[in-house]
């Protein structure tokens, strides 16, 4: 049986390479609904849902759309419309998949209705260049693919109709291969753990413990994207806890580092209450080699370790990691669950072990200091005198866990 696959584009100015994408599609077997959000003009054809709809939901009028020339504003609604329109249609059981085409106007727009939509259901962006200043926009934590064309979606030529077919052949695959989102459940105990490469032995350590144990791990690469990521899937139900061996994107968003994963960083664990055991790797530490913002701030002290020709880690200053303490202590004071720090004594990672120019375990004491300060919640904090990528520290970690995933079971 053929699936349900919603294609989002501008019939006014993509009106020929939508209706081809669409006949692609339902050449397939599926049954191809093509959203219109155009802003500019009448579509040439009636789709299965029209502009005038989505900019209804949207809270404006079609001819208000037409007719404006503030685009944020009518962006913005047409935006609102179709992701209303697109959460209708899956509560609905109607929607299967996602797949759009056009330009930068219509990838964004469609990365935000994907935004909406549970991990699991195939998402498809089709825009005829990927470029590096928006696609992390379009990205963002979604389970999407984004195709780059290269050409122009423009006429009907050869090149033209064997990108468009390859665009159908993308999303009509994953749909025929994908699980039914609404099926997918992981096994009990099922823990999230956060790493990245400075703390990769811990993850590694970790990951053997708990397996050894019987759970089951997933494992997220703390960069800014798979962090958050990883909590949209808390959020949508999915893990039993979470051991955040870097819950570094918080401080990194709030003084623009290069791993920046938003403010809203640890909330969806907080707000569903399930177990957090939390290391501090990289609370510390941030990127100072040539892309950062405000690189010159972070190496005045004169301490920074060179990884290679484009990343160099150097301290948080202290005034920045005294705030820092301050926004784990209102994540720790909101979590609707237990949550437990294991703090190792020498060094928060691989980079800043003793003898390292970044080593500064008084600053490190500080910090904890000031978040205690802050804590308004009962915090139990187990110490462990050894570095975070030490086997004794994974141990920690998994011990706290258990604890809690015992205490579940009682």
């Amino acid at each position: 049986m053929g699936k349900k696959i919603l294609v989002i584009g501008s019939l006014d100015t993509k009106g020929d390479q939508l209706a081809f994408l669409k006949g692609r599609i339902e050449a397939r077997g599926h049954q191809a609904m093509l959203m219109d959000v155009s802003m500019g003009g009448r579509a040439p054809f009636l789709p299965e849902i029209g502009a005038e709809e989505i900019a209804r939901l949207g809270g404006k009028e079609i001819a208000e759309i037409i007719n404006s020339r503030d685009r944020l504003d009518i962006t913005n609604a047409m935006t609102r419309g179709a992701e209303l329109k697109a959460l209708d249609l899956l509560s609905k059981r109607e929607l299967d998949g996602v797949v759009s085409l056009g330009g930068a106007t219509i990838a964004l727009l469609a990365s935000q209705v994907m935004s909406k939509l549970p991990f699991g259901i195939p998402k498809v962006i089709g825009v005829p260049a990927a470029q590096p200043v928006y696609v992390g926009k379009w990205f963002g934590s979604n389970d999407s693919v984004v195709m780059q064309l290269i050409m122009e979606i423009a006429g009907m030529n050869d090149l033209v109709k064997n990108a468009i077919a390859q665009v159908a052949g993308v999303i009509s695959g994953m749909v025929e291969e994908a699980m039914d989102y609404s099926s997918l459940r992981l096994p009990y105990p099922s823990i999230a753990v956060t790493e990245l490469g400075f703390s990769d032995q811990c993850a590694r350590n970790v990951e053997r413990l708990l397996s050894g144990r019987g759970y089951h791990v997933y494992t997220f690469h703390a960069q800014g994207i798979s962090d958050q990521a990883m909590d949209r899937l808390v959020a949508q139900g999915f893990f039993d806890g979470v051991i955040e061996i870097v819950p570094a994107g918080l401080i990194e968003e709030r003084f623009k580092g290069n791993r920046p994963a938003g403010m809203s960083r640890l909330d969806a664990a907080g707000e569903r209450g399930i177990p957090q055991v939390w290391a501090p790797c990289c609370l510390n530490i941030t990127g100072a080699g040539p892309t950062r913002h405000n690189r010159e701030k972070y190496v005045a002290s004169g301490k920074v370790l060179g990884i290679d020709e484009m990343r160099a880690m150097a301290r948080f200053p202290m005034d920045e990691l005294l705030v820092g303490a301050e926004l784990y202590a209102e994540k720790i004071n909101k979590a609707r669950g237990p949550i437990e720090l294991v703090v190792p004594l020498r060094g928060w990672s691989s980079l800043d072990r003793e003898g390292s120019i970044l080593y500064d375990p008084e600053a490190d004491r500080k910090f904890i200091e000031e978040l205690k300060k802050r804590v308004t919640v009962p915090l139990p904090i187990v110490e462990v005198d050894c570095n975070l990528e030490d086997p004794a520290f994974a141990e920690a970690l998994v011990n706290s866990m258990a604890g809690f995933v015992k205490a579940q079971k009682t």
